[in-house]
């Protein structure tokens, strides 16, 4: 089945997007782009890439990659994501849509691709139904997000950070969420997710636990 957008799910972040638009090579610059590359290096065939930005993994798509979907919802970001698409090596299609409501058929791509999404979205449960959902079985879902830090003292941090002033700077990311519970939660297998730090600080920062990896939507063959 296909879903469509529903208006009522969408909350825009236009000044987020445009703060984000300048800050993004900077970050790339200090160390971001490692990640997508070691991210997108496994990645092969239809990919759908949910919450594109500015484009900047598209440089990074091996040429294993036969199509990538990308969807952004805001205006700004899209229109920057269509021009990096532009100069991509593998094909790119940018379209509108949310996380929570892909405009996909079912069983639809190889994989998805996550990349500092998860964080935001309105409904994370439903986003990774929808991801599991156009995911072919057996096809693996590429994340690299916050997560939930390990100490009680930057857990502290991150509920306060959370409550109070994160969520409205940074286009309503939440540091403190247990983003690895959640895909497993999702019906994903096979979690070979990798916790990291970024930026690398000597001084622990509640935003820089992240987690890189893989998980996979199991084949009919491989449940239990």
């Amino acid at each position: 089945m296909e879903h469509t957008t529903a208006p009522s799910a969408r909350r825009g972040h236009p000044l987020f997007a445009r703060f984000y638009a300048r800050v993004s090579p900077a970050m790339d610059k200090g160390g971001v782009t490692e990640h997508r590359r070691a991210l997108l290096a496994s990645t092969s065939g239809r990919v759908l890439e949910v919450g594109a930005g500015t484009g900047a993994n598209f440089a990074h798509y091996p040429p294993r990659v036969t199509e990538v979907v990308a969807v952004e919802p805001e205006p700004l970001l899209r229109a920057l994501a269509e021009q990096s698409a532009a100069e991509a090596k593998v094909p790119v299609v940018v379209r509108d849509g949310i996380a929570e409501h892909l405009a996909a058929p079912d069983a639809d791509v190889d994989a998805v691709v996550a990349c500092m999404t998860l964080c935001s979205v309105r409904d994370r449960d439903a986003a990774l139904a929808e991801m599991f959902r156009v995911l072919r079985p057996g096809g693996r879902l590429h994340v690299f997000e916050h997560v939930r830090a390990e100490g009680a003292g930057l857990r502290g941090a991150q509920r306060v950070l959370d409550a109070t002033v994160w969520p409205v700077l940074n286009g309503g990311c939440r540091l403190g969420t247990d983003i690895v519970d959640a895909i497993g939660r999702a019906g994903f297998t096979d979690l070979r997710l990798e916790r990291v730090d970024w930026p690398e600080s000597r001084f622990p920062l509640p935003f820089v636990p992240h987690v890189r990896g893989t998980a996979t939507r199991p084949a009919p063959s491989d449940l239990p």
